[in-house]
């Protein structure tokens, strides 16, 4: 399986998020699944790709050629494709998946995951979306989309659209054994 991770770049964050990160990429690997990810070469996205390649798999590092500044790309991928767009970019990610793995990050992270979180409510896919959760750093985002289905801002159903877990083995079990049936689409969303 082709899995798409998002997540941090900077190397600033507590270690304890890279280690844990670095030992989610060896899982993958040893698991038989292949990283599909921006190509950055440090902070959680060079912690993944580190545990992956040292489990020897697959790595498709997916950039827009303007990030193509020494030592800014994780060297040993697999494959690379250079984009002209972040767009461009987040298209491939997306086409290439057949999972998301969203770990802790900022504001680019959270745009990736928003979008395709929305993309599976609206039943533009029906890929399986997981939550690394490491430390409980997405205890608020989790409170946020409960809080807003129980506000009528989107369903109790669109909850169980991603999975939150901070247990590497836990996270791969659920994306195996996930099974989507486009017919519940409409349940997902209040506009019918």
């Amino acid at each position: 399986m082709n899995i798409c991770l998002y997540g941090a770049s900077s190397n600033e964050i507590d270690k304890s998020y890279i280690s844990a990160t670095e030992k989610l990429g060896t899982v993958m690997a040893k698991r038989g699944h292949s990283l599909v990810f921006g190509g950055g070469g440090s902070g959680l996205m060079g912690a993944a790709a580190r545990g992956v390649y040292s489990a020897g798999g697959k790595i498709t590092g997916v950039a827009p050629s303007f990030f193509n500044v020494d030592g800014r790309l994780f060297e040993h991928c697999t494959e690379f494709v250079y984009t002209k767009t972040m767009r461009e970019r987040k298209e491939i990610m997306e086409t290439r998946a057949d999972a998301f793995i969203m770990t802790p990050g900022g504001p680019g992270t959270f745009d990736e995951f928003f979008e395709i979180f929305t993309l599976r409510q609206l039943g533009r896919h029906t890929k399986p979306i997981a939550v690394f959760n490491v430390g409980g750093y997405y205890n608020g985002l989790k409170a946020m989309l409960e809080n807003a289905a129980v506000q009528k801002f989107m369903t109790e159903q669109a909850l169980k659209l991603c999975f939150f877990t901070e247990d590497p083995e836990e996270l791969f079990d659920y994306i195996e054994n996930h099974k989507s049936d486009p017919s519940d689409i409409g349940s997902f969303k209040y506009i019918r």
